[in-house]
């Protein structure tokens, strides 16, 4: 089955286990043979209870580990975190609790093998276990993402980037959202997910996709074997033209999908659904980018009543463009490429991405032409 799936659903492990494992009969291409070994990849962000839907939901993670076990197969739980270990984010996150008595190996990735992905890119070292072993089952959490609208199916695959390599693509990628949106599609493109499917039980709204993002009831399940073709329908969902969504302009451009999908068409459309405030990374003539992206592009920002001075953000900034003070942090806005890794992995939710006030006066008055004209 290709055709992406959308499906109301609820966290109850009873309904769980029969939805994710009729999902994965549809979209599964072909049987597991015994004794194979399947990559589980949830979205292990960072240490965070499951009512903050920073996370993917532990009882879909073991819904999907119980399907590969009645069908013979071995799950290997495994994911590289932003911030922290996975054995503390598998205990704070709830899937110690939920997946105590069942046979998984649970593990952070640690070891890289090198593939080409393409140009620009060339050589990108990926995960072993998510290159080697055949069957992926991509478990994204339905989030917003500061600088690439949402995090879903493709963006979640950036976890199979090991550890500090991170921040250093980040870096490699450049400050240009469609650029880093190729680098995810070169990624995901590189992995080949078998079966996608996106927890949009609980969602995450407003400035995700960490703790400055606001949990969303929404519902639903999606499920399909094409992660563009998920992504695309999650897109929906949240009333945005997946065409708008980087990383599916990205796969388009790149030759991956053939147009644009067109479907499943959601029951229910989150109209409302509050994506991040974005403004453009560069935009302007090159005489005047310099002033132009020093006084109004949007810029990472600290509230200093909630940093606690833990330094995550100084270890992951990939330009190494922030540094320690005596009340928090501060930036040098001339070297920060607004990638906004910094806003992604602080455990203290004190710092967002900020329209300048000039950049907020721009923003207003395209949407004011936009409706005039």
């Amino acid at each position: 089955m290709t055709t992406p799936e959308i499906i109301a659903s609820a966290y109850d492990q009873q309904q769980l286990t029969r939805q994710v494992g009729e999902l994965l009969d549809r979209h599964m291409p072909a049987p597991l043979t015994s004794g194979e070994r399947v990559l589980i990849k949830p979205n292990l962000l960072l240490a965070a209870p499951p009512e903050k839907a920073i996370l993917t939901h532990p009882l879909v993670v073991k819904a999907a580990a119980a399907w590969v076990l009645d069908h013979g197969g071995r799950p290997l739980i495994a994911d590289s975190p932003a911030v922290g270990n996975v054995e503390k984010i598998w205990r704070v996150g709830g899937f110690k609790e939920a997946l105590k008595e069942m046979p998984v190996e649970v593990m952070g990735f640690e070891t890289a093998a090198r593939v080409d992905i393409g140009a620009p890119f060339g050589s990108v070292g990926l995960a072993e276990e998510a290159l080697a072993i055949k069957t992926v089952i991509n478990l994204p959490k339905f989030k917003t993402h500061a600088m690439m609208t949402l995090t879903l199916g493709v963006k979640n695959l950036f976890g199979c980037v090991v550890g500090f390599e991170k921040p250093k693509w980040h870096a490699r990628a450049g400050i240009q959202r469609e650029q880093f949106a190729k680098l995810l599609v070169g990624i995901a493109e590189a992995i080949q997910p078998t079966v996608t499917i996106i927890d949009a039980i609980t969602g995450l709204e407003g400035q995700g996709p960490g703790k400055n993002g606001v949990p969303r009831h929404m519902g639903y399940l999606v499920a399909g074997s094409n992660v563009h073709h998920v992504d695309a329908a999650c897109a929906r969902m949240a009333g945005l033209a997946p065409a708008n969504l980087p990383t599916i302009a990205a796969a388009s451009d790149l030759g991956h999908i053939s147009e644009i999908p067109s479907g499943p068409i959601p029951e229910e459309v989150f109209a409302d659904f509050k994506l991040p405030t974005q403004s453009p990374v560069t935009f302007g003539p090159s005489f005047l980018k310099h002033l132009i992206r020093k006084h109004m592009v949007q810029r990472p920002v600290v509230n200093e009543q909630k940093c606690r001075k833990c330094n995550e953000c100084l270890t992951f900034c990939p330009v190494t463009a922030i540094t320690e003070t005596d009340d928090a942090v501060a930036f040098d806005l001339e070297t920060c490429i607004r990638c906004y890794c910094c806003v992604e992995v602080c455990p203290h939710a004190a710092l967002e991405a900020v329209d300048t006030r000039a950049g907020a006066w721009l923003q207003r008055a395209k949407r004011l032409a936009d409706r005039l004209f």
